[in-house]
């Protein structure tokens, strides 16, 4: 499985007030390691207050960059990135995963896109536009991008530097929910702004793909009113910044015991664990140095296969029936259902 690295800062850049991106030095020694594909992200490894903190961020930069750049917006409470936002700077060392994730963009002939972020959504969804315009000299991407207000939108420049330079294959298009501006729309990402575009501006448009960054509610709302508008699931790709607890799975974990059996990295381990637990963390506090990012259920860093026995997942909104019928969990969210259960972090 692939390790860690750690990785200077190189650039620490102000976006907004409470938002900045980090560029990290990547040694050309590791230059292959952390090759990425538009969209996926990496996780980033620290000690706080003495406690070991991950997150997982997405890659904002180009694929064909050479570039290893992500940002992170400060959250209420959120302990990693009030860290970032506060108190990092450049030359400070950070433990850096290499590149993952699924929800990706590979540029392949003439294509149109479309895309709707919201917020820190940007930030994979940057990736793609740019490996778009970078890499498809045919191909456009339509990006409709929400926010508070003009001050809170990162990467404004950015964006408005790439539509002026492709001007012909780039749309950009804002929503703001707090700020009225001209030629921008006022309010929120909804069903009602999704027709606006895709029945009126863009009615005679076909689009190969739809990339959706942001807000569960956001994604639901855009998804629903695309397959709505004749567009296929296949063709509808997301990544959300929380999931929602399914209740009907919830209501299925009972009290009991499970005997665990782990194979990592050619090693087995053995425990026992609470049925009430998730695997996750079950294993950690048994010493197993398990894969994981965001403990949310957001993102496929820990990503397990049960060879034995069963298990149910509290949150899921990554993998798809197909997976979970092979079985494939989210060792943050999944709690063994059976006396007995294997996992194998291997053969992911």
């Amino acid at each position: 499985m692939s390790t860690f690295h750690k990785l200077s800062i190189k650039n620490y850049i102000r976006e907004t007030s409470n938002a900045v991106s980090l560029v990290f030095d990547v040694p050309e020694d590791l230059r292959a390691n952390f090759r990425f594909k538009a969209g996926q992200y990496i996780t980033l490894k620290t000690i706080i207050n003495g406690l070991e903190i991950r997150r997982a961020y997405s890659i904002c930069a180009a694929p064909e960059s050479r570039e290893l750049k992500v940002a992170i917006k400060t959250v209420e409470n959120g302990i990693f990135s009030m860290y970032a936002t506060s108190q990092l700077k450049e030359g400070d060392v950070l433990d850096v995963h290499e590149p993952e994730g699924k929800f990706i963009l590979e540029p392949s002939k003439s294509n149109n896109y479309l895309g709707f972020a919201a917020g820190s959504g940007i930030t994979p969804v940057l990736s793609m536009v740019k490996a778009v315009l970078q890499q498809e000299p045919s191909s456009s991407f339509t990006l409709i991008y929400g926010n508070k207000s003009s001050d809170e939108t990162m990467f404004r420049s950015e964006l408005e530097t790439l539509s002026k330079e492709y001007n012909s294959r780039f749309n950009l298009h804002y929503i703001f929910s707090r700020q009225k501006v001209e030629g921008s729309l006022f309010g929120r990402i909804d069903v009602e702004h999704t027709n606006y575009f895709i029945k009126d501006i863009y009615k005679n448009w076909s689009f190969k793909a739809v990339y959706l960054c942001g807000p569960e509610e956001m994604i639901k709302n855009v998804s629903a009113t695309l397959k709505d508008n004749s567009f296929k699931e296949s063709q509808i790709l997301f990544e959300l910044f929380t999931a929602s607890i399914d209740e009907e799975n919830i209501s299925q974990i009972k009290e009991g015991f499970t005997d665990v059996s782990i194979l990592l990295d050619d090693e087995k381990f053995s425990f026992s664990m609470k049925q009430t637990d998730d695997i996750l963390a079950a294993a950690l506090r048994n010493d197993v140095d398990a894969p994981y990012s965001c403990q949310g259920g957001v993102c496929s860093s820990c990503l397990g296969k049960v060879t034995e026995g069963k298990a149910i997942m509290a949150k899921n909104n990554i993998l798809t029936d197909t997976e979970v019928n092979e079985g494939f969990i989210l060792t943050c969210q999944a709690h063994p259902t059976t006396s007995i259960i294997s996992i194998d972090f291997d053969d992911v």
